[in-house]
């Protein structure tokens, strides 16, 4: 199993003022870029940036391209994942998505993960005019046909449902070949198996239990062997989970540190992506200051959820049925990696079980500082990290046992 961070670049606006410090988004990047560079050293084999719009204090993440060029240039090995670009063409025209990818794979001397996402928030899909009933289409439509441009020379041209281009040579191209890593955020099962479909990595974003995991572990590698039409030249099987990491001394060190940022990640998502957000006013609603003045046993039940399980006890220990509602409840949860070294190599291993290929780790959340930040990937990358770093070489021959027979390339970091 390979590791990595996962970055929204979360920056809450402070209790007791109604706008950011000036100097406060200049920060978050830096500290930020610290941080990859510290996991960069440590071992850690990706980090994932999001591209979000207009989502005051959850997302100041609106341009990952350009974060991660700097991240490139202050590491040696990490991969660099987009987590996601946004593909309807609306947000972004193909041929500048196959554009900045390139030129991205060519400065970090090919380290590029190109993670692929529709996007759900009323937030962003108002903003850049985006149907929501037509957004999956325009996904599929834009991804296939900016994976072209990247790999034909000249790219024909198209004219389809969503966007249309003249016959073009779309240049850079990249320095892999034929093209970096193709992956889609999968918040639902149903898109993890689109993802075994397509020949695409699953960015699985709902907080899975090792359980769910081993479950869509055996049917997505199924479905590549089986039912597999790449959406690329190259296929990329591979499935990645998210989870919060605060890893500290004691358990009750990490819960302290770490619980806030946790409960505020899963608030804010849930808050963008429920009728509340359609109703945000920008620069006006002070979403922090609404966190912390709602009760805790209450700040997910007015996002439709059953309150923060593991911190609150009672009634919210029963999960949601509703997936959207499940991942919010799970991020929420002092489970995950949230604990000592033991504790959390122990939730690890079940997932190494479950042969698992990559998590991913949300560090910065919330109000966390960035000094607690920096410790917990340090604690972890020194104490957790290097013992699955050794046992890696046996999920490479399960993988190689589960890909026996499939003719397609494979162009995958795993």
């Amino acid at each position: 199993m390979k590791f990595g961070l996962f970055f929204e670049h979360q920056l809450p606006r402070p209790y007791d003022r109604d706008d950011w410090d000036p100097d406060a988004e200049h920060q978050v990047m830096k500290h930020a870029l610290d941080q990859v560079e510290l996991a960069d050293r440590l071992g850690f084999d990706y980090v994932f940036e999001v591209e979000h719009h207009f989502l005051e204090e959850y997302s100041h993440s609106s341009a990952p391209e350009v974060f991660l060029a700097a991240a490139s240039q202050r590491t040696k090995q990490i991969r660099l994942g987009h987590g996601i670009a946004l593909m309807p063409p609306r947000y972004n025209h193909p041929a500048r998505v196959a554009e900045r990818i390139a030129t991205l794979d060519l400065v970090s001397d090919g380290r590029v993960e190109f993670g692929t996402g529709e996007s759900a928030s009323e937030m962003e899909l108002g903003g850049f005019g985006v149907p929501r009933e037509e957004k999956k289409l325009m996904w599929e439509e834009a991804t296939r046909e900016c994976v072209k441009m990247m790999t034909q020379s000249p790219y024909p041209g198209y004219e389809g449902a969503y966007f249309g281009m003249p016959p073009r040579n779309v240049i850079p191209k990249p320095l892999q070949k034929p093209h970096p890593p193709l992956w889609v955020a999968s918040s639902r099962r149903e898109t993890t198996m689109v993802a075994a479909r397509l020949g695409m990595g699953s960015l699985g974003f709902a907080f899975e239990t090792p359980e769910e995991a081993h479950e869509r572990v055996e049917q997505y590698f199924e479905l590549v062997r089986e039912e597999c039409t790449p959406i690329g030249v190259a296929i990329n099987p591979a499935l990645a989970v998210l989870s919060s990491l605060s890893c500290f001394e004691t358990d009750a060190e990490a819960v302290e540190k770490g619980k806030e940022g946790t409960q505020f990640f899963s608030y804010s998502l849930g808050y963008y992506y429920s009728p509340l957000g359609a109703a945000h006013e920008p620069s006006k609603t002070h979403i922090y200051r609404r966190f912390i003045d709602t009760p805790e046993e209450q700040r997910m039940g007015i996002l439709g959820g059953r309150g923060f399980g593991g911190f609150g006890g009672g009634d919210e220990e029963v999960e949601p049925e509703d997936e959207v509602k499940r991942a919010l409840w799970r991020a929420a949860k002092r489970g995950g990696c949230i604990g000592s070294p033991d504790f959390v190599r122990d939730t690890l291993r079940k997932y190494e079980d479950a042969h698992l290929d990559v998590m991913i780790f949300v560090a910065q959340a919330g109000a966390r500082k960035h000094e607690d930040v920096m410790d917990s990937i340090y604690r972890f990358g020194t104490k957790v990290l290097p013992e699955f770093q050794e046992r890696h070489a046996m999920h490479e021959r399960w993988r190689a046992e589960q890909l026996a027979g499939v003719e397609f390339p494979v162009n995958s970091s795993i």
